[in-house]
């Protein structure tokens, strides 16, 4: 904390006149000790007119310093055990204070201002920027920044995780914005680019060997603990983040990456150009796209393709996902392509199943052509698939059934009635009307279809007013009922059926 004069000299008034000590004038300015201290140490007089109080640790001191000159980086804890075995009375907190003045400082390092020739390299990295919640499960929202050296023309995608398929599709989107591929590019040690690294030696992945000899660009990694080395991806990630991120409203992943598209083909590229602040980003890239590698004639294949075994509900299992397939495909080993937007499960080159890709968790993805196929192989399954469908909708509808089945309730009629209802409110709804049913103890579609309506939100009838006098006036008297007692009583005593 800095001082003024005044309160230097004030202090040095309390401590050479009234003789108070540190501890009582920091209390009573309102000060750290610490500042106190320096207080004083700056000043040469003070310090002769009262000699230091010795320490615990002076004693210690050569032992200490010695220490720290032939191993400067020992933590404080292990040589606070050292001096204890050596009858160090004093605590570890103050020990640790003591060390932290006399460990030797490291100089501060110097670093060369790089300079990139136009086209030269790129420097790509992942950024997360918090997590989205789509449906019943939660993702990484993760940014993907490629940014040109010489530019500093940058490419901003977000998705919804950081696989390598995600990762190649974030490179081929890059690449066409830029109109052209750099010579290098600069990666800090992914797992999508390095498979295994022996300091200087790096072995790539090799799907990211096949890929970037597609685009005939070198990767380079950059050091462990060296961010410097990548330093305009980084200082990118930063300004994304205040600039573009911070404060911003997005309904879905789709119209965020349309924002994000805009920014950087606007405000971003609009920006001072460091090496020559009279120029724009805008300019020096435009300058650059000519020196960059022509994109070949076709682009990578970057869906991700795996493959996976049918189970015997006739479901592929993908991202925490299952998706439909017939069902003469049951137990069957086939091959998965996934794409951003679509699952499809393949037999050979025969495309057997087509889904739109889902970013839930534990959603079933069905084909009702699937379903129904297997229900007209599946006695009973009608009943069966009713239910599991309102149990995915509404998981307390599980609930609900096993309170009726024990009343004795007719099961099939209650399913047929939520199913209704379902159709009708949707899932939340339905969900929070069956746990309000349960609270009130009343298993019964009644109860849920009451419930509803108390959360309805629709407004209230609205009256109809007659204007025809003819009909305003007309009485409509009810029918007598007996009549229709005495038909059904009514039998020929000599009618015996036949």
């Amino acid at each position: 904390m800095a001082i003024d004069e005044a309160t230097r000299a004030e202090i040095l008034r309390l401590f050479r006149v009234e003789g108070w000590p540190v501890g009582t004038t920091a209390r009573q300015l309102g000060l750290h000790h610490s500042t106190v201290t320096r207080a004083l140490q700056t000043d040469p007089t003070a310090a002769q007119d009262r000699p230091p109080r010795p320490k615990m640790i002076d004693p210690y001191l050569p032992f200490v310093t010695q220490t720290l000159a032939r191993w400067p980086d020992l933590c404080a804890s292990r040589l606070y055990q050292m001096v204890r075995e050596r009858g160090y009375p004093g605590g570890q907190d103050h020990f640790r204070h003591q060390v932290a003045l006399l460990r030797p400082r490291r100089p501060s390092e110097a670093f060369l201002r790089l300079r990139f020739l136009p086209g030269e390299q790129a420097q790509v990295d992942w950024a997360e920027f918090g997590r989205v919640t789509i449906g019943q499960g939660t993702r990484r929202l993760m940014a993907f920044v490629m940014t040109l050296s010489h530019s500093r023309q940058m490419f901003l995608r977000f998705y919804l995780d950081a696989q390598m398929s995600s990762f190649l599709h974030g490179h081929v989107a890059a690449f066409h914005a830029f109109m052209g591929v750099p010579r290098t590019a600069l990666y800090d040690n992914l797992k999508s680019v390095v498979q295994e690294r022996h300091g200087s030696a790096v072995v790539y992945n090799r799907t990211f060997i096949s890929f970037f000899r597609h685009y005939a660009f070198e990767p380079r990694v950059a050091a462990p603990y060296r961010g410097n080395e990548k330093g305009r991806v980084e200082r990118s990630v930063r300004f994304i983040r205040e600039s573009f991120f911070a404060a911003r409203a997005w309904r879905d992943i789709d119209e965020l990456n349309q924002q994000a598209s805009a920014w950087t083909g606007g405000y971003a590229a609009d920006r001072q150009w460091p090496n020559d602040r009279t120029r724009r980003v805008r300019e020096v890239f435009a300058e650059e796209q000519g020196s960059l590698i022509a994109l070949p004639g076709t682009d990578y294949p970057v869906d991700d393709q795996i493959p996976v075994t049918i189970d015997k509900t006739c479901f592929a299992r993908y991202d925490g996902n299952d998706y439909s397939v017939p069902h003469t495909y049951a137990r069957r080993a086939l091959l998965l392509s996934a794409s951003l937007t679509t699952v499809r499960i393949l037999d050979g080159s025969q495309v057997v199943a087509s889904h739109a890709r889902s970013f839930d968790v534990g959603a079933e993805i069905e084909d009702p052509a699937h379903t129904e196929a297997l229900q007209a192989t599946k006695r009973g399954a009608r009943r069966g698939r009713a239910q599991s469908r309102l149990i995915r909708a509404a998981p307390s509808v599980e609930r609900l059934l096993v309170g009726a089945a024990e009343r004795g309730d007719n099961i099939g009629s209650i399913v047929v009635a939520l199913l209704t209802l379902l159709e009708r409110y949707g899932g939340p709804a339905l969900e929070q009307a069956v746990v309000t049913a349960l609270e009130r103890g009343v298993p019964h579609p009644n109860a849920v279809r009451i419930a509803l309506t108390d959360q309805s939100t629709e407004p209230p009838p609205v009256p109809v007013t007659i204007t025809d006098p003819t009909l305003r006036d007309l009485t409509v008297r009810s029918h007598d009922l007996a009549d229709y007692d005495g038909l059904a009583g009514d039998t020929d005593p000599g009618d015996t059926g036949s």
